[in-house]
């Protein structure tokens, strides 16, 4: 029996691939325990019972830690690192630390995000993983911006020297020692990294509670399906798109149907809506077998889920990593891309209708499907953290 500490961010998308790898783990008889600034999401993810030891951080939506819904591309990359995620880095690694001194973890498998985990593990001398929930950094994102990796790297050797070992080399967003992707070189491209200790898993999908109270008898088995979605952290950009996409779909009711996830409530209620249901929330991976297309942010989990059950999308990133998943959907040719800010019912209608009738892009997107199945998911992803675990004894 081995101990396993997992370090993840107050996000959703973050915490959720997570959970079905660690659900794994306990099942196997291994310890399981987490660290998070927000206690009550991890258990509300992985299930009550999940031993959480706190730490300090900002947690989005709380107490005013929030983006601007309005930036986009350098300015929006350059605000997550210098306002969210070193200082969230700065204020859980005291905690991240306490946890591994209490857990006593063989291994400490931190989210590429949550950097405190890998430099805390660095420093107290633990073997660590990276759990790379977005495979965006992985195909040369930042080849065509070398001012820009200079800068994140020059940012991530200061927290070295606040946080971690300042004699260590690794960089704290993909661990020397194993890095699970949750995608695969099929989605990726063919500029995606290999080395013996990197290894593709595909999207990690079990473990998570279901949601109960979705209307099921409301789907219509004689029409297409469509889910839209922007995921958990977007409800204060989407108002527009969110529109554009309700206009669009009410054009084609009489041969789609629309599930739309409006988690920020900024659609109020017209009369048109019978044949798009608007929700706060949806059980996505539910949801995933009956579509017949997504339209989505781009979002790597969202994405990832839609191609595991071979459902083609139209993508709109907004932000972040969002745009270089956008390009991975398109060059798969597994969907067609939109401006998220300037798209129309029209265009958006158009390019919907494309993606549910050509069958290209159905055939594009069962090879990734095939390609993540073969990948074997949370349960693999497991299997090389306990081979990392005994190697390291």
């Amino acid at each position: 029996m081995s101990g396993f500490l997992f370090v993840v961010p107050p996000l959703t998308g973050h915490i959720n691939p997570a959970v079905g790898v660690a659900a794994h783990l306990a099942a196997r008889g291994h310890r399981v325990a987490w660290t998070c600034a927000d206690p009550g999401l991890v258990r509300r993810l992985a299930g009550p019972d999940a031993p959480v030891f706190g730490c300090a951080g900002p947690v989005p939506g709380a107490d005013g830690a929030g983006r601007p819904p309005d930036l986009r591309g350098a300015e929006a990359l350059k605000f997550l690192w210098e306002w969210y995620l070193l200082p969230l880095a700065d204020a859980m690694a005291p905690g991240v630390r306490a946890a591994a001194e209490e857990f006593g973890p063989d291994v400490v498998v931190a989210d590429q995000q949550a950097f405190a985990g890998a430099l805390v593990a660095e420093r107290l001398g633990l073997p660590w993983a990276t759990s790379a929930t977005t495979s965006a950094e992985f195909g040369g994102a930042y080849d065509g911006l070398p001012k820009v990796a200079d800068w994140l790297r020059q940012r991530l050797a200061e927290l070295r020297g606040r946080v971690g070992d300042p004699s260590g080399t690794a960089d704290p967003r993909s661990s020397p020692h194993l890095l699970l992707i949750f995608s695969s070189p099929e989605l990726v491209g063919p500029r995606a990294p290999s080395a013996p200790h990197i290894r593709y898993v595909g999207p990690s999908l079990a473990g998570r509670p279901g949601r109960p109270g979705f209307p099921w008898e409301w789907l219509d088995p004689g029409r297409a399906k469509v889910l839209v979605t922007l995921g958990t952290a977007n409800a204060d950009a989407g108002a527009r798109f969110l529109g554009v996409c309700r206009d669009a779909l009410r054009d084609r009711a009489d041969r789609v149907q629309a599930v739309l996830a409006d988690p920020g409530g900024v659609l109020p209620a017209e009369e048109g809506d019978k044949d798009v249901l608007i929700l706060p929330s949806v059980p996505q991976l539910a949801l995933l077998e009956r579509m017949d297309g997504v339209v989505c942010h781009a979002g790597h989990n969202t994405v990832c889920e839609a191609l595991w059950h071979g459902v083609p999308l139209v993508v709109a990133p907004i932000r972040d990593d969002q745009p270089v998943i956008a390009a991975q959907v398109v060059d798969a040719g597994a969907g067609l891309r939109v401006k998220f800010g300037r798209v129309g019912a029209d265009r958006l209608g158009t390019a919907l209708d494309t993606v549910l009738h050509d069958p290209a892009h159905r055939a594009a997107a069962a090879r990734v499907r095939a390609a993540f199945r073969a990948a074997g998911g949370a349960p693999a992803a497991a299997t090389h953290l306990e081979r990392l675990a005994r190697e390291s004894r």
